[in-house]
Formats: structure tokens, C-alpha cells, sequence
């Protein structure tokens, strides 16, 4: 049987939502997704594995009607540590890897959640500033 902490063990941060509205393919939302995963990888030095993302789709009607149809929010809710340069680059790299995606940088809103390790139950109820995660988070 398999250790679930073994399974789990790199899964659990940052957690990043994208909010968009229905039209692209599943390719091109895969595509997204790896673009801002490689931006967190190479902005904030999180492991390649660490992935935990959703799309939530808005149909137009429930879409503020001032915005583009390509528009994208991405909200990022990661523990607090990273510099405000890790965070200035993180944007770059998320803009720069979108925009490889047909996304243009105009179209793209970024929102950082820094919270308290104190603040995440993880690992079967464990507070994340109780286990070493083995990868540096004041980047």
C-alpha cells in the first residue's frame, strides 16, 4: 500500500486558481497551466512536482462585460516568505509564459495570497510550520 505522505509529500503548495471563460481548448488550457507552474518553479524555487492548480470557467453572462473574453486571473495562495522580488518576477515570468499562449500581458491580473505557514492543516492536520518541506521558502 502506498505511503500517503510519501504520495503527497512535495502536493501541497502553492495552490493557484485561474479564472477565465469557457472557449479554450483543453490543449491550450494544459498549456496555460504550464506556464504559470514553470513561473512559480522559476520565480518562488518551488519543486517541479509541486503542482496544485484549478480552472474555474465564467460564462460571459457572470463576466464583468468592461473585461476582454481572454482575459485570466490568477490567484496564487502560497505561504509568506517570498521577497517582493520573487514576487515582481513571478509576474514577469507568468506574463511572459501566457502571453507564449496567445494571452496578451493586458489580459492577464495576478493576485498573491501570502499566508501564515501557521495558517495551512496539512498532511493529515498538521501545521505547515510545524514540517520541513525541504526547499527554501524565503526566496
Amino acid at each position: 500500500m502506498p505511503d500517503k505522505d510519501t504520495d503527497h509529500k512535495e502536493k501541497i503548495m502553492p495552490l493557484t486558481t485561474l479564472t477565465m471563460q469557457p472557449g479554450r481548448t483543453g490543449e491550450q488550457k494544459q498549456r496555460i497551466l504550464d506556464g504559470v507552474h514553470a513561473a512559480l518553479v522559476h520565480a518562488f524555487g518551488i519543486p517541479e512536482n509541486d503542482r496544485y492548480q484549478f480552472i474555474n470557467e465564467i460564462p460571459r453572462e457572470n463576466w464583468d462585460v468592461s473585461r476582454s473574453p481572454n482575459d485570466i486571473l490568477v490567484e496564487i495562495k502560497a505561504f509568506s516568505g517570498r521577497s517582493v522580488e520573487a514576487k515582481r518576477e513571478l509576474y514577469r515570468a507568468v506574463v511572459r509564459n501566457l502571453e507564449a499562449c496567445g494571452v496578451t500581458p493586458q489580459e492577464v491580473f495576478i493576485i498573491v495570497n501570502d499566508l501564515p505557514m501557521e495558517n495551512w492543516g496539512i498532511r493529515g492536520g498538521q501545521a505547515a510550520c510545524d514540517i520541513d518541506f525541504g526547499f527554501r521558502i524565503d526566496v
